[in-house]
């Protein structure tokens, strides 16, 4: 089974107010285990003083594991939209 590399761009959920990015940010963190190499987080600026989280994990390219992860993502309290920037295989 090969690897897959995805780049995930977090954005915070619009309905809410002062979201913390850092703190989205240190929960994706703790995702981490064997399935998920979590390997960079970046907190960075979008628009207006808004900022997103940029995300860069290794994981095993087996059937639902990104989804998975997607929706663990989509769990954390403040977490919007989520978007994949890039994907590929190693």
């Amino acid at each position: 089974m090969g690897m897959v590399v995805m780049t995930y761009k977090v954005n915070p959920d619009s309905d809410l107010e002062n979201v913390d990015t850092d703190a989205i940010a240190e929960t994706i963190a703790t995702l981490r285990n064997d399935d998920y190499d979590i390997q960079a987080i970046e907190t960075k600026p979008l628009a207006f003083g808004l900022k997103f989280v940029q995300v860069h994990v290794k994981m095993n390219d087996g059937e639902g594991l990104a989804d998975a992860f997607e929706a663990k993502m989509a769990e954390i309290h403040g977490v919007g939209e989520i978007e994949v920037l890039s994907m590929g295989l190693i």
